[in-house]
């Protein structure tokens, strides 16, 4: 599984109050209240978005909640009805009811063997990344970098203790990497996500690194797990002190990158950008020579969000 489903959201789907867990835009509380009301408290209303509500508040949020964890079980990749219900802790005929609207309104798709995420996701996905406007802003950065590297780019922002990836330029020497949009990895072992820690205190840098070798543990792919916690703080106080992360293999066998952080306003770590490739295109030496281009592109993009680079301050001459 690429994906594990939020531990919280299965657990939390029993006595909800909807005032505090569902806070629906107007366009869609306007939709819900068009929808014909219930007769009774358990009978689930067809269609979007009262697909997943009911005629009472509480009953109908409990419904959006196990919509909801549906999808982040196919996400994770639960396929079949029986795991749907496991997941849930719900009859077959109400798995089968929630399953049923999903597919009809296209957020879950019936294939053989089970059912996998619909169109309508992508869809909304696609308005979601248009509607970030950092990815508007970062885009012709990006461009300019896989122009002048040919290698493969990545932008990135922290979701907890994880690095998303929100916007991805394969490169053009033919190889491919297994990081995607919306694709999730450990802070500590990807270099983009090291350069979101760059501002951390080194307490933080060891906790995100444990972090990172409990997720690591049980995967089927072999990275550099030698890398021990002292190696990674040195490594880290490097990398702050130049304003760049390296990723040497720590995340995907043979694949390295060189990354840099984006700042806001404020001044604040908000993103990161990098240039990956496989090893014979990522040599050391090479990987110093990216450094200055990747840190060019990661400041036009900060500037553009409004971050301004400090001054030196002036010393007066006495006379």
């Amino acid at each position: 599984m690429n994906k594990a489903m939020s531990p919280n959201l299965a657990e939390r789907l029993d006595g909800v109050d909807a005032a505090k867990v569902v806070d629906l835009p107007q366009t869609a509380q306007a939709q819900i209240k068009a929808q014909p009301k219930a007769h009774a408290a358990g009978d689930e209303i067809v269609g979007l978005p009262g697909t997943l509500l009911d005629g009472s508040s509480q009953a109908g949020t409990q419904t959006l909640l196990r919509g909801l964890a549906i999808l982040e079980a196919a996400a994770a990749g639960v396929r079949d009805l029986r795991s749907f219900g496991a997941v849930l802790g719900t009859t077959r005929s109400t798995t089968h009811r929630l399953v049923s609207s999903l597919v009809q309104a296209r957020y879950l798709r019936q294939v053989q063997g089970g059912y996998l995420l619909g169109p309508k996701l992508i869809e909304l996905g696609t308005i979601a990344l248009e509607q970030m406007p950092l990815t508007a802003v970062a885009r012709t950065h990006l461009e300019a970098l896989a122009n002048a590297t040919l290698d493969t780019i990545h932008l990135g922002v922290r979701d907890g203790d994880d690095v998303l990836y929100i916007d991805k330029i394969p490169g053009q020497r033919g190889l491919e990497m297994r990081s995607r949009v919306g694709h999730r990895m450990p802070l500590a072992s990807t270099g983009i996500g090291k350069a979101m820690m760059l501002d951390l205190a080194p307490q933080s840098w060891r906790d995100l690194f444990e972090a990172s070798r409990r997720t690591l543990a049980g995967v089927s792919f072999r990275p550099d797990h030698s890398l021990d916690p002292d190696t990674f703080l040195k490594r880290m106080a490097t990398y702050s002190a130049g304003g760049y992360t390296f990723d040497l293999e720590e995340n995907e066998i043979s694949i390295r990158c060189v990354a840099a952080p984006v700042r806001d306003a404020s001044g604040a770590i908000v993103a990161a950008l990098s240039v990956a490739s496989t090893i014979p295109y990522m040599p050391l030496e090479r990987m110093d020579e990216l450094i200055p281009v990747v840190q060019r592109e990661a400041r036009a993009i900060s500037q553009e969000l409004g971050w301004r680079a400090p001054q030196p301050a002036t010393r007066r001459i006495r006379r």
